[in-house]
């Protein structure tokens, strides 16, 4: 264990939970909570800003270089900045879930991920989720969890969680961008969305958040 705690990772697709559990986690063990899907659409928001093409890899390598994506606690909830502007609700569109799934695709933008997430965790006291925090970033995190739903259910909560903040969407089409996502990421040559092989799967499409939240605490309680 590190001077400060456990670094926990958790993964899976989009739309799993992994964000609340990983928030409502931090919060019960007194952990910063640290939501990497978060700074790979604020890449993405500011690609989209300057009209760049996700494949061109000179230009992504260009923003990454003079661009600062910072993190601040606010309550549970944490803030996401681009360059000192608070893009947090901005990213939380399908759209954007797109866009970090495309960025993310390049060398220069995961390697300046990276190398911040590593140096957000290296003390521990972190709860990481994403994509690949158990196989990539920290593939020796002391507890490792895999949530997965499936993709109705979770095309049914984000279009909940979506249509509580006024936006006009439709659940079909939200599925279906949910389900060309999971192509996207575990398709991927770089970093794809996958279980590590030490990971604890958990299926919530069934499970309360409550549910889901007690049954990572009763793997981490046994490793404290």
């Amino acid at each position: 264990m590190k001077k400060n705690g456990l670094v926990i990772a958790i993964d899976g697709p989009s739309g799993a939970g992994k964000s609340t559990a990983a928030r409502l986690l931090a919060d019960r063990l007194g952990y910063l909570y640290i939501d990497t899907g978060a700074m790979y659409r604020a890449i993405g928001w500011k690609a989209r800003q300057e009209k760049i093409d996700t494949a061109d890899e000179g230009k992504l390598t260009d923003l990454c270089r003079r661009s600062v994506v910072t993190i601040k606690k606010d309550n549970i909830d944490p803030r996401i900045y681009m360059d000192g502007i608070d893009v947090t609700s901005e990213i939380r569109t399908p759209e954007m879930g797109m866009m970090a799934s495309a960025v993310s695709k390049s060398p220069a933008v995961r390697a300046r991920l990276l190398m911040l997430q590593r140096e957000l965790g290296k003390n521990g006291g972190v709860v990481m989720d994403g994509r690949d925090i158990g196989t990539v970033v920290f593939p020796d995190a002391e507890v490792k969890f895999f949530l997965e739903a499936s993709a109705e259910e979770r095309g049914r909560r984000r279009y909940l969680e979506l249509k509580e903040k006024g936006m006009d969407v439709d659940c079909a089409r939200i599925t279906e961008e949910i389900q060309d996502r999971d192509r996207q990421d575990s398709g991927r040559e770089l970093a794809p969305l996958k279980k590590a092989d030490d990971a604890l799967l958990i299926d919530s499409t069934a499970l309360s958040i409550g549910a889901t939240i007690e049954k990572m605490l009763s793997v981490i309680n046994k490793v404290t």
